[in-house]
């Protein structure tokens, strides 16, 4: 069973900057891909990045630039700094622990399986 905390969430104004935290647990954790997903109003979820054992990152292409995925050893912490936030940005993100890591096609045409957090806010007006 994994558990999955997400923290830093929080209004902004364009071009402004967040970083959102999640705190793992639970059982093979490791072996997981660890990224971060969005759900805006009216609209379904998306990947926006992820990162493999390896260290590798994916991100959807809108994000490229911008937003930046790390985590600390032992993957136990996972990070999202966004920055030049606009207002397309504005959803509610989650932490993400999926099956497998998507490829740089499949970041933005699908979903991904696997679990979620609860969510954090993100507005940018």
């Amino acid at each position: 069973h994994v558990q999955l905390v997400e923290s830093g969430g929080g209004s902004v104004q364009t071009g402004g900057s967040l970083r959102l935290s999640c705190e793992l647990s639970g059982d093979r954790i490791v072996n997981y891909c660890m990224g971060w997903t969005r759900q805006a109003p009216g609209k379904g979820r998306e990947q926006v990045a992820f990162i493999d054992s390896d260290g590798k990152t994916i991100y959807r292409d809108t994000v490229k630039g911008r937003f930046t995925i790390s985590q600390e050893a032992r993957k136990f912490t996972l990070y999202l700094q966004m920055d030049n936030l606009k207002p397309e940005d504005t959803a509610m993100y989650y932490c993400a622990a999926h099956y497998r890591c998507p490829t740089e096609a499949e970041v933005t045409t699908q979903t991904g399986l696997g679990y979620w957090g609860q969510g954090t806010q993100v507005t940018v007006s």
